[in-house]
Formats: C-alpha cells, structure tokens, sequence
C-alpha cells in the first residue's frame, strides 16, 4: 500500500510538473520504480550480510578535485558513505553573465568524483530539500540493475533516499539523474551528471601488468548547454527550471549547443583556476562527458597511458595525441610532464574549444629542458 501511495504522489507531482508529454513518460517511469519497490524485499534482506563489513564516510569535493582515496588496498571489501545534496540553482556559465537555471548534485557542474576499489559497497544518500521544485534521481552507470539505480531515488522535494550497489566492474563510469522521459536529457544537459572511479584493489596497471601510480588526479567533465536567446539575440535568463523548460527544450532539439565547457562555464579551470603540477609528477585525468561524444587533447603533452574506453581491465592505450570519449562514458588518461608552463587542455573539435568555451590549462612547475624543445633562433626579417 505505501508503495502504491508514493507512486500515485509522484504521478500527481509528474503530472503537474510541465508539460503534457513529459507526464505521460514519467508516470511511465514512476510505474516501473513501483514495480521494483514491490520486489526490493528480498535485496534488502540481505543487508545482514553485510553487518561485518567495515565502514567508511567519505565527504565529497568539488571537481576538478578529488576526495583522498588509497590508489591500492590490501584490505577486503568496505563500504562506502557519500552523501549528495541536490541544488536547483542558477550558475553563470561565461564572461559575458550569461545566467543558466542549472540543476546540480552537490552544488557543482559536474558533479564530485567518487573513489571506490573493485568489491566495495557504495551507499549514497540523496538528498532533495524542499527548497527546490523537482523530482530528481541517480543512474549509475556502474551499477548492476534498477535502472543503474534510478528506479530506487526518484525523490519529490523534501524527501531523501539511500542506494547501495556493488562496486563490481573497475573503470570511470558516468552517473547523471534519469527521472523520465523527455525529463532526462533536460535534466542532464542542465547539469546533473558526474561520475565514479572503481579502482582495482591491487591498483592501475600498465599493458603489461606493471603498476602505474599517479601523483594528482583532476577530474574534467564537460557539459553541453542549450540556452535560449530574445528577440534582440541576447541570452534569456529564467528564475528556476521549470520557468525555462519548453524554450530550453526547443533549442535541444536543434542538436546544436550554445556553449560548450569543461566544468560548468567557460573558464572554468584556466588562468588562476588551471589545473596544476610539476615536471615529473603523472597525473591521472578523468574526463566524462554524459551527452555528447568528446574528443580530448593536451596541447604540448600527450597521453601516456589512456584507458578510452574508461574501463581498468582492458590494456591502456600507450602514447595518444587524442583520446575519444563516447557520449555517456567517461576515459582516464596518464601523462607525465616533461616541460614547465601552461598546457592547453581542449576538446579537439576546436570550433567547439576556441568558440563555444571547451578549454582548460594545466599549470606546470619546474625547469625547462631544452633538449626536448629549445627555440633555434628567434623570429626576425627573412635572410637571402
């Protein structure tokens, strides 16, 4: 009967929400979660089992960085506490105080990165405040059934819910909010989306199982946004979601955004805002992207090793100038830094990078070595 009552709720709050077509999908969606709540008893009974395993709270932080994590562990299995706090919140995505009513988790485009080993429990608590006017939830594409978890925390305002799946395939995975039919690219596209990091337990290893281990870890996500403009050309501003839903979903169907960047606005993560290191150091780049397919490269670097495909059991690639990202998935790649300086990092569809915002800058401390690169001579007039 609960079940039954909180699925004709959602109906109701689904029906409302905004358009007439986006109802039908959603209750829909709202159908299924409540066939699958009628047969989460005998999952659920099976938490007693997991009453020995240790337990650790992890507080999430804002990319591009990452929350501490062990690289390898010789420990068995735990599980692993994160909490995400849903926010409706208009964030300004360029220099020129374009103004977009973005959904969030925790508050940031995308939203944090979560570290766990191959074989631990993560159990996430997700939070909708009252505060805001959308039902919201979670896909994770690593996780095993319920529609990678969406079926389980589709939530209305005030309410909160707690997933917890099996981390069983190593590799970084994308996870983005899936309420519904047309409700799922909108929400997406406006920011709810993220990803995880399933590591081997004995670690990251080389083509030929040697262990490859990283001193900083940034994690980049790219989003693709859609904003309407005015008569005069000019981009609108809406005071929530829902206010911008039918004009932001005309210019989704064109296909083509207006801005494309790498974590939330143009400029993100250049100038005092780049990504930094030293000569010497390898750092690991996450890099999702959960709509449209990507196309990284870092100008004057290179990939040394890139897992493209996202996915630590296969063999990284070796030595790549550009990786490819699918829309949906996300790669990590490995690059030492052999020069000091600022590396462009961008999407190379270099429309997209140099018009639409896609750029970031890494920042690298230490000496220059010139018998990698060394100016000849410097330009001047042209010698007969």
């Amino acid at each position: 009967m609960n079940a039954i009552i909180q699925a004709s709720r959602r109906h109701f709050l689904a029906g409302t929400a905004l358009a007439a077509g986006a109802t039908v999908l959603a209750v829909a969606t709202t159908r299924a979660i409540a066939e699958q709540e009628s047969t989460a008893a005998p999952a659920m009974a099976q938490a007693s089992d997991l009453a020995s395993l240790p337990r650790e709270r992890v507080e999430l932080v804002t990319p591009p960085f990452v929350h501490k994590h062990e690289q390898a562990t010789a420990a068995g299995p735990k599980i692993v506490e994160f909490k995400m706090t849903i926010e409706e919140k208009p964030m300004v995505i360029d220099a020129d105080g374009t103004t977009y009513p973005a959904m969030t988790f925790n508050g940031s485009v995308p939203g944090p990165l979560m570290v766990v080993h191959q074989g631990d429990y993560v159990e996430l608590t997700l939070v909708n405040p009252d505060t805001n006017t959308m039902q919201h939830n979670i896909d994770f594409h690593a996780a095993t059934g319920g529609l990678g978890g969406a079926a389980f925390t589709l939530i209305n305002p005030g309410e909160q819910t707690t997933l917890r799946f099996k981390a069983t395939r190593t590799g970084v995975f994308v996870y983005h909010c899936a309420p519904g039919g047309p409700m799922i690219p909108w929400h997406v596209v406006s920011g709810m989306n993220g990803a995880i990091m399933v590591l081997p337990r004995d670690g990251l290893k080389d083509e030929a199982g040697k262990p490859l281990k990283y001193d900083r870890v940034y994690y980049v996500g790219e989003q693709d946004f859609y904003v309407p403009k005015d008569e005069k050309g000019k981009y609108k501003k809406f005071d929530s979601p829902g206010d911008g839903f039918e004009e932001v979903m005309a210019v989704m169907q064109k296909l083509i955004p207006t801005h494309v960047v790498f974590n939330g606005a143009v400029g993100a993560l250049t100038g005092d805002k780049a990504m930094k290191a030293k000569v010497g150091e390898t750092v690991l780049i996450i890099h999702s992207q959960a709509n449209r397919d990507t196309r990284p490269h870092l100008i004057g670097g290179h990939g040394d090793h890139v897992w493209e495909q996202g996915k630590f059991d296969n063999p990284p690639t070796k030595g790549l100038e550009t990786w490819f990202v699918r829309g949906g998935s996300a790669a990590a790649a490995l690059y030492t830094f052999c020069q000091p300086g600022i590396y462009a990092y961008v999407n190379h569809n270099l429309i997209e990078a140099a018009l639409l915002g896609a750029t970031a800058q890494f920042n690298i401390e230490g000496k220059w070595d010139n018998d990698l690169m060394a100016q000849v001579s410097a330009p001047g007039p042209i010698v007969a």
